[in-house]
């Protein structure tokens, strides 16, 4: 998870908090990757456009994963105002809705922002709306994040932004746990963490992705046999092991592309191809052009921008970077063919 995550380089943008009594609703737009939210204090009614009003209740946790627009409000009859320009009208990081003495509502939210070419690694796995109950076994510490992070956001002390944008990230994987832990529902590699046989295999080809990885080594990996460990991991990450690794690998590529920290020829080494004409026709199948060509349209000004996310916000942050070169040597020793590599 922190390999998928650090290549997302998330950025987050925590805020403003949330106070209201009465009757209120705010209509938020549609927008890419994920919301995090959680209720302090009282309780909320959250609509999806085209889903069943939803109560949030004192210690509920809730992520959103590329939704459509949604509505947060006191009743699920209350007429909705667009949000954006009442949150725009915060001070000290707090927005009041109401009088200040009837306040029963208490909410922070913030947003985490993915590098678009690699976002679909987590935002695909991921339904419109998850919610955690403060009752659920990740409820408590989830609650105790968000009270922390309300803190944060509404107090101006050194490191501020900083700490708000690691306590988000922490939030983040803590709601992917909750979330891949309910096995009727993830998908893909988050679901597949939590299998002992599959998520082990995962987790090597991470730790070491430019090792010559066979099919027997996996599987022995898993403690299952090769037939088994292939149809298994098929079923739980949705793609076969040779082509989840290839997938892994041009994902890592195109990220050391677009901010020119490789060579081509040591990328190619980096990722476990033999030669550098291994590697482009393995990234050409994958990506759709070549990597001399994706590279040098990833740093044009406007491409380059989007990539790293635009300028730096308050309470922005980068993630872990992706180490694309560990047990390049031994890739380069094994002396076999990228096409019998998984």
């Amino acid at each position: 998870m922190a390999d998928a995550i650090g290549l997302l380089r998330p950025r987050t943008v925590v805020g403003p908090n949330l106070r209201a009594a009465g009757e209120w609703a705010l209509r938020f737009d549609a927008f890419l990757h994920v919301r995090i939210g959680g209720l302090v204090r009282g309780t909320c009614w959250l609509t999806l456009e085209g889903h069943e009003p939803v109560l949030l209740q004192e210690g509920d946790t809730f992520m959103l994963g590329n939704p459509p627009p949604y509505v947060l409000a006191s009743t699920p009859e209350a007429s909705p105002r667009p949000a954006e320009p009442v949150l725009a009208s915060a001070e000290d990081g707090l927005v009041r809705i109401g009088p200040e003495s009837g306040e029963d509502l208490y909410l922070c939210a913030g947003h985490i922002a993915f590098d678009d070419g690699n976002a679909a690694l987590l935002t695909d796995l991921l339904p419109p709306l998850v919610i955690v109950r403060v009752a659920d076994p990740h409820g408590r510490r989830l609650a105790q994040l968000i009270d922390l992070l309300a803190t944060e956001v509404t107090v101006t002390a050194a490191g501020g932004p900083l700490v708000q944008n690691h306590l988000a990230q922490i939030l983040l994987v803590h709601m992917l746990r909750a979330h891949a832990g309910r096995t009727d529902r993830p998908t893909g590699w988050l679901g597949a963490l939590n299998e002992d046989g599959v998520g082990a295999a995962l987790r090597a080809v991470h730790a070491d992705v430019a090792h010559s990885w066979t099919l027997k080594e996996l599987a022995e990996i898993s403690h299952m046999s090769r037939s088994a460990f292939a149809q298994a991991f098929k079923k739980h990450v949705g793609l076969p092991p040779l082509e989840y690794l290839i997938q892994w690998r041009m994902s890592l590529a195109r990220d050391a592309l677009a901010r020119g920290t490789l060579s081509i020829s040591e990328l190619a080494r980096a990722t476990g191809y033999l030669s550098e004409s291994a590697f482009s026709t393995a990234f050409r199948r994958v990506v759709g052009s070549s990597p001399a060509q994706f590279r040098s349209q990833a740093r044009q000004p406007g491409v380059r921008r989007a990539v790293e996310g635009g300028p730096a916000r308050r309470g922005s942050g980068l993630g872990t970077e992706p180490q694309v070169s560990a047990g390049a040597s031994r890739a380069a020793a094994a002396g076999q063919p990228a096409d019998e590599q998984l």
